[in-house]
């Protein structure tokens, strides 16, 4: 019997106990079908997680902060030093409130800017803005995002904030075109938009800055966006002047080169570390999300293939089952010249076709249905963060879901070939 025939044969024969067959594969079904939808549903996150890193094009800053050493040690806690140490439970000067460490200084901000490898230093700095108006229309509240000089924004019209420009300028989120009375959001392009805000002292201030562009929501996009410009002039404005000369930041920009390696970045952390500065680019603080996510992903897979490991114990009962029918034909084709291998290689292809029935009927069913719900999704739950598919199906994960369940099935499906391939003619001629 060539390769051909044995193939052919070994489906024949799968489909002669149909409910037999059809049961395992329906539990294959299930594990199949699980690990799919899990795979692809990680998949998804991590899709767009990779690319809306990608989009905020920061690939050369860190985010940084002072080590905190308030914490007791086995010396005691630490003595209070006027010129350093901040209460932490309250706001800065610059609209922070709370903070694991200690706050930044101008000082320190030069002292860092001074530090080998480190191309430039700024301190990050936030106003809580009242409102946002144009022309005199209706106000809206409105919230200025810190670190959005830094980033580049998914833009739906204009272009990107400019640091370099001594002009206030601000992003606009795409969901304030049509309350700011705007047609679209190309017709906001240009535009000057005054900014409502409370000094310290409770003076009311109006600021103007020009919409250079508006910006769709994504997952690390929130609030509006303004350029170092607009930050200070809003930071200052706040202040009143009362805070000048004693400013205290919770966390600081700085720029290094884009072209450095993974090696040449973990130095240069170690470096900041020396100095008392801890340092973190933009992916390692999305690290634990994506951590998370793995994590979930992980768990869910593991149900998947518990589910697998059950489905191959009904694989082993089909085919022993098989066996046991089939032995007095099993003892006529050894009697015919049919070696012992072929058997076995015989009763494995069984194994691993409802292995393959399994996995492809579960993987395409996974497929249909989650093509669907992503389709619901993005049109409803998830309509807020464009260009996210949760599910996303990638051909080669779902071609190695299939053949890692044949796999199982094949080894599933040993103890039972085996016993075939062993069977002794005369015997199982013999057997009623």
């Amino acid at each position: 019997m060539n390769p051909r025939d044995l193939i052919a044969s070994a489906v024949s024969n799968t489909f002669r106990s149909k409910t037999r067959t059809t049961l395992t594969v329906l539990a294959l079904f299930v594990g199949a079908f699980t690990l799919t939808l899990t795979t692809a549903a990680g998949a998804g996150v991590s899709d767009y997680i990779t690319k809306q890193v990608a989009s905020l094009g920061a690939g050369d800053v860190f985010i940084v902060t002072r080590t905190s050493t308030a914490t007791a040690t086995g010396n005691g806690p630490k003595v209070y030093n006027p010129n350093r140490s901040f209460a932490q439970a309250g706001g800065s000067s610059n609209g922070f409130s709370g903070g694991a460490s200690d706050p930044l200084t101008d000082a320190d901000i030069t002292a860092l800017a001074a530090i080998q490898g480190i191309k430039s230093a700024a301190p990050v700095r936030n106003a809580a803005v009242d409102y946002i108006t144009v022309n005199g229309g209706k106000k809206f509240e409105v919230t200025i995002n810190p670190t959005s000089s830094i980033t580049k924004a998914d833009l739906e019209a204009g272009k990107q904030l400019d640091n370099n420009s001594q002009m206030p300028e601000i992003m606009l989120p795409s969901n304030y075109v049509g309350g700011l009375g705007f047609t679209k959001a190309a017709d906001a392009v240009g535009r000057k938009a005054q900014l409502g805000l409370t000094d310290v002292l409770g003076k009311k201030h109006t600021i103007d800055a020009t919409i250079v562009g508006v910006s769709r929501t994504s997952l690390f996009n929130s609030g509006a966006g303004a350029n170092q410009s607009l930050i200070n002039a809003l930071a200052d404005t706040q202040g009143a002047g009362i805070t000048k000369g004693s400013n205290r930041y919770v966390v600081a920009i700085a720029r290094f080169d884009g072209a450095s390696s993974s090696v040449q970045i973990a130095k240069l952390k170690n470096s900041l570390h020396d100095k008392g500065f801890s340092a973190q680019t933009i992916q390692d603080q999305l690290g634990l999300l994506q951590t998370v996510i793995n994590g979930i992903t992980g768990i869910l897979n593991a149900f998947a293939i518990v589910a697998l490991v059950a489905a191959s114990f009904g694989i082993v009962n089909t085919l022993l089952m098989s066996v046991q029918e089939r032995t007095r034909e099993i003892g006529l084709m050894k009697a015919m010249g049919m070696r012992s291998g072929k058997i076995f290689a015989l009763f494995s292809l069984e194994a691993v076709f409802i292995g393959f029935l399994g996995s492809a009927i579960g993987s395409l069913a996974a497929i249909g249905l989650g093509s669907v719900a992503n389709g619901v999704l993005a049109r409803g739950p998830l309509s807020a963060l464009p260009g996210l598919n949760i599910i996303l199906f990638n051909p080669v994960s779902t071609a190695g879901i299939i053949a890692l369940i044949m796999v199982i099935a094949f080894l599933s499906g040993t103890l039972p070939a085996r016993r075939a391939a062993n069977q002794n003619p005369i015997e199982a001629l013999r057997y009623e």
